[in-house]
């Protein structure tokens, strides 16, 4: 097959400058090939170059003495005690869901998942967070659930629990819905398998699914704008097989387990050619590929496409030689491909070998490590305007408003849609909170959170990069759990534009401030830029991956509130409306400046609530919706009224930081003072749970009329003519 003329049209569709197109001729000193020019394509984009925000990732802090591995490797690695760790990835699948949302959302959980499984991890928990447009908007529907139904579809058939997430909307996303799938797998700490290549002469070897035409070109797609073309991007979607992703990660733990592996990599975003650069450049190797050894599903398949390929379920291995035979039976055992591709090269060259042509030769490292990187203009975020007066209202009414609003009604048909107990060890299902898995056999457990407020980004990326990171800690917090580590999902509109690049600097302050305060290091994360639909952005959204350790289960803060229990808020409440759920919900105005975050009193108040754990029955951390919306769901999760003193809209509804709901009794709540007294901790009795009525000030309902908007609106705003779910079975 002649390969087509190198034209400035096919540069400019493979999403690379005029400038970029220059620093290749430089770099290979003559035109490329159109393989070539692929791999250049796939190597340098967005997506897999990172070229717009390496400069500013570089600023987050990722080391910590329970750090074991940080950013650069398929997932971050954290030290839990015990000769064990947890290895945890979360990564975005926006563009491919949008374009085909059920396996576009599919792929996305299964590419996560071999991140982890490829550290030598066995995958223990998964989480989501979803971003969707406005409930009446034409798509909505669609897209809820064939994501949902994709992210359950591969989660449940690969048997690993979805444990916590998150789900959202707003008119933002109408064109460009996110998908930010996490996994955590726990591995023996001194058991962890690297990407980088070493050794000369080995053989590097294709493993796990044979290679067809999805998901060519799928990375390029990832890092530009949407506009009106976006149904001919159908194909650049790839296709899932779970149960294949099933007995790969069974293959590929039980070959770790006979010393064969020297690296592996997982093929993701760029397939065969990311995973052999990377492989090569981390090693400081050369790769030699022979596609002729390539397994294929599909007949007559180009060089090109099978090096820019995403079919799914694949990986690439460095293999010991003298261990081929036993890595090679492994693999036949489970009915997967196994073939030898090429060798590892003493010579900095990417060499690639289809019917006896060498289609590509090029030098590997500058594929990689020395792929173009921008320092973009950008501006800062204008400070908000101070926020007008705001009404009074009548507190009920206003809890009512949000219990009926998709965003903060309950999520129970999404979650009800994913295995959440599968190998038996989930302590705590979603819709409490953060999630807790048992470390199995042992008396510890991980817990899981997932947080990130868009509109408090919008208004002030340094602070909202910051809160999010503060509302994990909280989270994990509330549960009893030392917060260890994070994860980030950077989705950002298009950083060539200086207002969004701004967006992304200051967020990645915040992150950065609250991550150093919180002791809560970056180990790992995926930036997602172009969010865009023929221009209009997303809203910025840092979405911030937590685990946290609770080092014996006795000290885990699991319960509900019981009868009689007394009410207490730690943490100080001035009323900030500011961008508050409230604001947006009832009065339909976005205005005023994201709740500023004092790191100092989030790290203050949560060691004094993991501290007094013992004292504690039920706990929650104050967010959206403020102490009214945190009261409800503690009284809704125990089937008890709550009495709250306060009928203030700004007491109830404003969305300070720093705050947690206790519930626990008397003599508790007595002790709890004191302690806090002595440890200079604000905290204050405002209320009590018992009987069937939810009560702030005078302002009373019906646990029950309550509890029924807040479990029915989420589909009575979404699926209103859709009765059940599509089955994409």
């Amino acid at each position: 097959m002649t390969e087509p003329a190198i034209t400035s049209d096919l540069i400019a569709a493979h999403g690379l400058s005029p400038d970029e197109y220059d620093r290749i001729l430089e770099i290979i000193g003559r035109a490329p090939s159109f393989t070539e020019l692929g791999i250049f394509s796939a190597m340098w984009n967005e997506h897999c170059s990172y070229k717009s925000s390496k400069k500013w990732l570089r600023t987050l802090p990722t080391e910590g003495p329970q750090v074991i591995c940080g950013p650069g490797e398929n997932a971050g690695v954290v030290d839990i005690g015990d000769g064990q760790a947890i290895v945890f990835k979360m990564e975005s699948h926006n563009h491919p869901s949008y374009i085909e949302p059920y396996q576009g959302a599919a792929t996305g959980v299964g590419g996560i998942l071999r991140d982890v499984f490829t550290m030598g991890a066995r995958p223990i928990a998964a989480m989501n967070s979803l971003s969707f447009g406005e409930p009446t908007h034409p798509k909505t529907k669609s897209l809820v659930s064939g994501v949902v139904a994709g992210v359950g579809g591969y989660g449940n058939c690969f048997g690993v629990p979805t444990v916590g997430g998150e789900v959202r909307f707003d008119p933002a996303y109408n064109g460009n819905c996110l998908v930010n799938a996490f996994a955590a797998g726990l591995a023996d700490a001194d058991k962890i398998f690297y990407s980088a290549a070493s050794g000369i002469g080995m053989p590097v070897v294709y493993l796990g699914a044979k290679t067809g035409r999805d998901g060519v070109g799928g990375a390029t797609m990832a890092s530009a704008e949407f506009d009106d073309t976006i149904e001919e991007k159908r194909p650049t979607v790839q296709v899932g097989d779970p149960f294949t992703e099933k007995r790969l990660m069974e293959a590929t733990l039980e070959l770790m387990a006979t010393g064969a592996v020297i690296s592996i990599q997982d093929m993701g975003a760029a397939g065969l050619t990311c995973s052999a650069v990377e492989m090569g450049d981390k090693g400081g190797l050369g790769i030699r590929l022979n596609l002729d050894a390539v397994p294929q599903r599909e007949t007559n398949m180009t060089a090109y496409e099978m090096m820019l390929s995403e079919s799914q379920e694949r990986m690439l291995m460095v293999l010991k030689p003298d261990l081929e035979d036993a890595a090679r039976a492994v693999f036949e055992k489970w009915d997967l491909d196994f073939a030898i591709v090429g060798e590892t090269i003493e010579e900095d060259r990417f060499v690639i070998e289809h019917k006896g042509v060498v289609m590509a030769d090029l030098p590997l490292s500058k594929l990689s490590s020395t792929a173009p990187e921008y320092d973009r203009p950008w501006v800062a975020t204008p400070p908000a305007e101070p926020l007008g007066d705001v009404a009074q209202i009548d507190p009920i009414d206003g809890l009512k408003a949000l219990l009926s609003d998709p965003n903060y009604a309950s999520k129970r048909w999404v979650y009800e849609q994913y295995d959440t107990q599968v190998m038996a060890d989930t302590l705590r299902t979603p819709g409490l909170g953060a999630g807790i898995v048992r470390v199995h056999g042992t008396n510890k457990a991980i817990a899981f959170t997932s947080d990130v407020t868009p509109r408090y980004v919008q208004a002030n990326p340094v602070e909202g990069g910051k809160q999010a990171v503060a509302e994990a800690f909280r989270n994990l917090t509330a549960v009893g759990a030392t917060p260890l580590a994070t994860t980030d999902n950077m989705n950002f509109g298009n950083p060539e534009k200086p207002e969004i690049m701004g967006q992304f600097v200051g967020a990645i302050d915040g992150i950065g401030q609250a991550v150093t305060a919180l002791d809560m290091p970056i180990v790992s994360g995926n930036v997602s830029l172009y969010n865009e639909t023929d221009g209009a952005p997303i809203l910025p959204t840092p979405t911030i991956g937590a685990v946290g350790l609770i080092a014996d289960l006795e000290t885990a803060i699991s319960g509900v509130p019981q009868d009689g229990d007394l009410l207490l808020v730690i943490g100080q409440t001035t009323g900030h409306l500011g961008q508050s759920a409230l604001l947006a919900t009832v009065f339909n105005r976005a205005e005023g400046d994201a709740p500023p975050v004092d790191l100092d009193a989030e790290r203050a108040n949560g060691a004094f609530v993991r501290a007094h754990a013992h004292l504690i029955g039920a706990c929650t951390d104050v967010s959206d919706g403020g102490m009214a919306l945190a009261a409800f769901e503690m009284a809704h999760a125990a089937g008890l009224g709550v009495s709250v003193d306060h009928a203030d809209t700004p007491i109830l509804f404003g969305e300070d930081q720093a705050r947690y709901l206790v519930a626990c009794s008397f003599d508790a709540a007595e002790a709890l003072c004191i302690a806090a007294g002595q440890d200079g901790i604000t905290i204050e009795t405002i209320g009590r749970f018992g009987g069937d009525t939810v009560s702030f000030g005078q302002s009373n309902a019906p646990l029950t009329v309550l509890a029924a908007a807040f479990e029915t609106s989420f589909e009575a705003g979404i699926f209103v003519d859709l009765a059940a779910p599509a089955n994409h079975a």
